[in-house]
């Protein structure tokens, strides 16, 4: 870039920033931070940051390490991220995208350099246009199988937060939800498919060792070798039947306010081969042995206005299907069923002023490994200033599993420009 060109972007950075904010698909948002570089718009540079703040009320009493009493009230910084993305041609893209999450009073430190206060890579990917409709692509990518949810974007969800369970494979084969890899993406007419093969992260959130007769464990790389368990297999397809949704990112809507006539139906898988691994041996000899870890689901989204009245209706749902193997359990991980949908009902009024979201969640998921299924709700609303740019949600969840059973209330503060 020569002199007068970084000039430029750099007065144009500054004044982007003086500006007031305006919510996505405002006539006057044009596309945020970004910067064309040429004439007919193909060269560009496209920046997008988002903070989200938490204020969190937990009914039950905790105790830390020490035995003393937690707070019911504490802070957080969900997350806070950086997004660029640019093009030198139409043919070309690259994708950078880095930030942290959940830095509060467990993970901040002193001077700033501890690991929960690091940046990283939540992806960093080329792609390359094989024709309007086609592209190939590698790296560190988000393009992920399964569902939706899998792909969820964190700018514009309904509910506080992702149902959980629906990010699949987070921290266990991946990094934060996504592989190192090379995938394909496109659209046949109103069906479009993101398909990609990945390495297996050779580290775990499942650090167990399996025990002789027992559950299988997540550990398949780094237990069996990278030939056996080293690749992993994704993909979804989903049938847009009204509106064409933008696939240039990954990353999934979750509610267009009405600005959008979407209804789609879903379909998608995740596939280790030897990702899990089980004991067939004895405390003395032990036998280890690979078990396939597959994972698929059907999901149907629907966001659509209601007449012409500017109220508009938000609605998804989602059956997975998962095997980890051997009576797995880990976390919110389980091989068995999953099953959750929520709705939401935004109200009328002015676009660039405040608008109100009422919705509800469920969660229910059984597990192989205990008689005892898991059943989440969550009420809440979203009180938007300018869409999703300027919005603030409360939400109460309430989680019960067995014998456990955990209730909050979350106000969670949330920018992005």
């Amino acid at each position: 870039m020569s002199t007068r060109k970084a000039a430029l972007f750099l007065t144009g950075f500054l004044i982007c920033i003086g500006q007031a904010i305006i919510a996505q698909g405002f006539p006057n948002y044009e596309g945020g931070f970004k910067f064309e570089l040429s004439e007919d718009g193909s060269k560009y540079i496209r920046i997008i940051s988002w903070v989200q703040g938490q204020a969190v009320y937990n009914t039950e009493d905790t105790f830390d390490v020490n035995g003393n009493q937690n707070s019911n009230l504490s802070f957080n910084l969900r997350r806070a991220r950086i997004l660029l993305y640019s093009q030198l041609n139409r043919n070309f893209l690259i994708v950078t995208h880095f930030g942290l999450n959940n830095l509060n009073s467990n993970t901040i430190s002193p001077t700033g350099k501890g690991e929960g206060s690091q940046l990283f890579f939540h992806g960093a990917w080329v792609e390359y246009n094989l024709n309007k409709n086609h592209a190939l692509g590698g790296g560190l990518h988000y393009f992920n199988g399964i569902s939706r949810l899998n792909s969820q974007s964190t700018l514009n969800m309904m509910t506080l937060d992702n149902h959980r369970q629906a990010w699949a494979t987070l921290g266990l084969s991946d990094q934060f939800g996504r592989h190192v890899g090379i995938f394909a993406k496109g659209r046949f007419n109103k069906l479009q498919y993101r398909v990609s093969i990945n390495e297996a992260s050779v580290s775990s959130l499942d650090e167990r060792d399996p025990v002789a007769g027992g559950e299988a464990v997540y550990r398949g790389r780094s237990l069996l070798g990278s030939k056996k368990a080293g690749k992993t297999f994704a993909g979804y397809f989903d049938y847009q039947i009204f509106d064409e949704e933008s696939n240039l990112l990954p990353y999934k809507v979750g509610t267009y306010l009405g600005e959008k006539r979407v209804f789609n139906i879903g379909a998608g898988f995740f596939l280790h081969p030897g990702g899990a691994v089980i004991d067939n041996g004895s405390t003395l000899q032990p036998e280890l042995a690979g078990e396939d870890v597959f994972i698929y689901a059907v999901d149907a989204f629907y966001d659509a206005p209601l007449s012409d009245k500017g109220n508009a209706l938000t609605a998804y749902a989602l059956y997975q299907v998962a095997d980890y193997g051997k009576n797995y359990l880990f976390g919110p991980y389980g091989t068995g069923n999953f099953f959750c949908s929520h709705a939401g009902y935004v109200f009328k009024g002015d676009m660039t002023k405040r608008r109100y979201q009422p919705y509800i969640s469920y969660e229910w998921q059984s597990y192989d490994a205990v008689d005892d299924n898991r059943n989440s709700i969550g009420i809440g609303i979203n009180a938007y200033r300018s869409g999703h740019h300027s919005k603030f949600t409360l939400e109460y969840k309430s989680d019960v599993f067995g014998d456990t059973k955990s209730n909050y209330l979350i106000l969670q503060a949330m920018i992005y420009l």
